[in-house]
């Protein structure tokens, strides 16, 4: 009914016709807004060309627009306008003077002379007001006072405006000001006709510009403007050091293991070895001390792959290897296509690279053929079908190659008597495949399949992996805790199967071996054989007629077994879900050689005075690592997610930073909590000491900075303040080598700068701090490393920054799964870097050890940890000046990728 209106439809009418009539207002005051721009332009045209340079004495020429540079910088780096904010490049202040006024880029002016209070703009673009009095950068063009005697007084802006003048001065400061919300909403007019969001491709694009302005570097993330002020100390950005730095990297160290969802990935080679993966990484590692014993021996890597490493395959000859990745995305998102390659343990040189674009998603399992000396190599990928192919080792040539099932394929091998028999297991399946024909000639040999009958035994749901007897039996484990043994018997034609071969395979014996599933099997050299359970943590020794021999079980901590391999001797290698690997025997038990993080990886910290580092994550555990020994010195765990950490100066206590808004201090001897604190309920992104160990400050999420006083070990602190003033969640932050003052970063580029000492004031007017000196330098925006920034970034790529101790060089950990070094300072637009891989995922920190020897990095969701060796230039002691510091540059070709 027309008449009868809801009960709700009364406020909602008003409440639209309120925000229409708002609306029309807003867009009223925008016109006035744009003509009050025009007139201020248009009066800053007829000014300046009427103006003349100071101390010149006459007129600047027609078409001159030279302007007097700020102290520091020739006049060739003297702009005409220069930026004073992120959101604008034209903030003019006007002011009157007898004579033709010159137009200074100068300090501020002298004592006594005032000035109107002007706002400064966050460096990420928030914007803020400085107080009455606090003096601008020099980015504001002001005109130059003449010279004057002592005893002529010195005229403010008030007394050297004439009553006429006073409303044109202001409707131009209104106008400059009402610039900056034009600027924000998208205007072209103060960007000199660059607008990042109107550009190709539009907000989401991945492009960065760069605009240099005489005193300040201007770039744009997702259209974002990121203003950042050149040191005093640095006349023109040509002398900064250009090229790569002198220092290399080396990997010395890959911790952890892939055992939490992979197989086939634990092996010793003939020269007693132990291959394994983790991340992009295969590892040789020898072991150290006699077995049982503690860890230490060396690595060696292959690093050949562009992404994770899937599953091996070791030759016959114990020397060669088959190493299977995951299909992949490069930088620009384009795919990597899944890939073999076949290499020398010996010299780690790839020998054979088989299947590029042949495999689709990923390889997920491999088998060398032993009855005919590893000529031939079986892969299965991971695409729906699971395809099924044979290879020519030595050519590189596919063979033959069939569809396999629609379910996983969990297992693959060659008969080690008769390479023309292979098996694969895996989801509810156990098949034999008979190969025939094809040898030499590409794809014309055939795969034919004989499903495996459970007949009246229980049909299990996954059969994760099996292995040949010598009599010709093989033996299966799945995931019911069944030992099945498989033999060959006479056709039957009432017995379903496939292949129309003479004969099939049907079970012979059961043996019920373990709780839960069985996740490895290994065939010893003494014919005996060990199974490894996964609920139950057993490893038992089978013999003749699946008689027990012998068990042992897995410590809880280290998880299920995963893989088992025999060393020298009775010794054996046991790979774990936990990421362990354990070396020991059955008599003597087990210990671990190698550790690593199940889950991804962010909290990172080196320890102030020793080759030590702390790394927490989402597993939930905060581990103390030594880089001496290559081994864990201690682990806890933390019931939540740990996403920071930092050692106090003394090293004694460490702080770490939780995705509740809890954060803890423990000390790093007795691993006890000394303390545990809530600040707010979002997650903490960074914590860091100040320099002298006095303060702590921690960045939320929650926008907020919090400052804590610390006592002089460390075990006690008391809320000193907040630093409020971000417009979203806290990134980075740094202390300046005093411990009073703190740059920080935010998740929307701000930078931000804050006098804690002060009370934890924000520093409105940025330009006075661009020569404070940073005990630490890991704020990923900032003048000295805006260059570390790659072409086309739309803000994320870069995960994590450091610099290291003697300020030489700078780590940086991008998404792409790289880790860089840059010189520092790093700024130059597009800067060269040494650039190196391993990471399977993006790489989510970077830190130097207390004497810049090596680097530690962190990858993401492989959950793995490298320490790098830092070589060449490196040295103790601080770098020297900047502008007089001679770059050593090498060639690209050197570059280690």
């Amino acid at each position: 009914m027309d008449g009868a209106a809801g009960p709700g439809e009364g406020p909602a009418r008003e409440a639209l016709q309120s925000l229409s009539q708002r609306l029309r207002v807003q867009e009223q005051e925008m016109e006035l807004v744009k003509a009050a721009l025009a007139e201020a332009l248009r009066l800053l045209r007829l000014q300046v060309p009427r103006s003349s340079l100071q101390g010149s004495g006459t007129p600047a020429p027609p078409g001159d627009s030279s302007l007097a540079a700020p102290p520091g910088l020739p006049p060739t780096c003297t702009p005409s306008l220069v930026s004073r904010g992120t959101q604008t490049e034209t903030e003019v202040e006007l002011k009157s003077s007898p004579g033709p006024p010159g137009l200074s880029n100068g300090p501020p002016a002298p004592q006594g002379a005032s000035e109107e209070p002007s706002g400064t703009q966050s460096e990420g673009g928030g914007s803020s007001s400085s107080g009455a009095g606090s003096p601008g950068p020099p980015g504001i063009l002001r005109p130059l006072q003449p010279p004057q005697r002592a005893d002529t007084p010195r005229r403010n802006s008030s007394s050297s405006s004439s009553p006429s003048e006073r409303p044109r001065q202001k409707l131009s400061r209104k106008a400059i000001s009402s610039a900056n919300l034009l600027v924000r909403s998208g205007s072209t007019e103060s960007r000199g006709g660059k607008d990042p969001l109107s550009s190709p491709g539009g907000p989401g694009s991945r492009r960065s510009n760069y605009n240099l302005e005489g005193i300040s570097v201007k770039m744009f993330l997702r259209g974002r403007p990121i203003t950042m002020y050149i040191p005093s100390g640095i006349r023109s950005l040509e002398e900064l050091p250009s090229g790569p730095p002198p220092e290399t990297l080396s990997l010395d160290w890959v911790y952890g293991y892939r055992g939490r969802d992979s197989r086939s990935n634990l092996f010793v080679l003939r020269s007693g070895e132990v291959v394994y993966f983790i991340a992009c990484v295969v590892v040789l590692y020898r072991p150290g001390g006699g077995p049982g014993g503690p860890g230490g021996g060396g690595q060696r890597h292959y690093r050949g792959h562009t992404d994770c490493v899937r599953c091996l395959a070791v030759h016959p000859d114990g020397v060669r290897v088959a190493s299977g990745q995951t299909a992949g995305v490069d930088k620009d998102g384009k795919p990597l296509q899944p890939v073999v390659h076949i290499w020398d343990s010996e010299t780690l040189l790839k020998l054979q690279e088989i299947g590029l674009g042949a495999f689709e998603r990923g390889v997920g399992a491999l088998a060398f053929s032993a009855a005919d000396q590893g000529a031939f190599l079986c892969v299965v990928d991971d695409s729906n079908e699971h395809m099924l192919s044979v290879w020519d080792c030595s050519r590189g040539m596919k063979l033959a190659e069939i569809k396999s099932t629609n379910d996983s394929v969990l297992a693959v091998g060659f008969n080690p008597r008769d390479s023309s028999c292979i098996v694969t297991s895996g989801k509810s399946h156990v098949h034999f495949w008979n190969w025939s024909g094809g040898v030499g000639v590409p794809g014309n040999g055939t795969l034919t399949r004989k499903q495996g009958v459970f007949g009246k035994y229980k049909k299990p749901k996954f059969i994760p992996c099996f292995v040949f007897l010598p009599d010709g039996d093989i033996l299966t484990g799945d995931s019911e805790g069944n030992i099945l043994t498989w033999g060959r018997s006479p056709s039957d034609s009432k017995t379903p199967g496939r292949g129309g071969a003479k004969e099939t395979y049907g079970i012979v014996a059961q043996a019920h071996a373990h709780e839960g599933s069985i996740f490895a099997l290994c065939l010893r050299r003494d014919g005996t054989v060990l199974s490894g359970g996964g609920r139950d943590r057993r490893l038992v020794q089978w013999g003749p007629g699946l008689v027990a021999l012998q068990e042992a079980e897995i410590p809880e901590h280290f998880g299920a077994v995963r893989a088992i391999a025999e060393g020298l001797g009775s010794e054996l290698l046991v790979g774990t879900t936990k990421n362990a690997l354990l070396r020991g025997d059955l008599a003597q038990g087990f210990s671990p050689v190698i550790q690593g993080h199940t889950d991804e990886l962010w909290g990172l910290c080196t320890h102030p005075s020793q080759n030590r580092f702390l790394t927490c994550g989402h597993d939930r555990q905060l581990c103390l690592w030594d880089g001496e020994s290559h081994a864990l010195a201690w682990s806890i765990d933390l019931k939540e997610t740990g996403l920071c950490a930092d050692f106090h100066p003394s090293g004694a206590v460490v702080a770490v930073g939780l995705n509740t808004g809890r954060w803890l201090v423990l000390d790093t001897e007795t691993r006890e909590i000394v303390s545990d604190v809530i600040d707010g309920n979002e997650q903490l992104s960074v914590v860091r000491y100040s320099p002298d160990g006095l303060y702590l400050a921690i960045g939320s999420h929650d926008n907020v900075i919090y400052i804590y006083s610390v006592s002089s070990d460390g075990a006690k602190s008391s809320r000193f303040g907040r630093c409020m003033g971000h417009s979203s969640f806290i990134t980075h932050l740094d202390w300046s080598k005093d411990g009073n003052f703190i740059m920080s970063n935010s998740g929307d580029y701000e930078i931000l700068y804050w006098d804690v000492a002060g009370g934890c004031k924000q520093l409105k007017n940025r330009y006075e701090s661009r020569d404070r000196e940073w005990a630490t330098y890991t704020c990923v925006l900032g003048f000295h490393v805006y260059g570390v920034w790659p072409d086309g970034s739309d803000g994320t790529d870069i995960n994590s920054l450091c610099r290291s101790h003697n300020e030489r060089v700078v780590a940086v950990a991008d998404d792409f799964c790289k880790v860089h070094l840059f010189q520092y300072p790093c700024a130059r637009a597009k800067a060269p870097s040494r650039m190196y891989g391993g990471h399977g995922s993006h790489v989510t920190s970077v830190r130097f050890t207390h004497d810049d020897s090596h680097l530690v990095s962190l990858g993401g969701k492989d959950a793995s940890i490298f320490q790098w060796r830092v070589l060449g230039a490196g040295g103790a002691g601080p770098a020297p000046a900047t502008p007089s510091r001679t770059p050593s540059l090498s060639p690209a070709s050197s570059l280690d990728v």
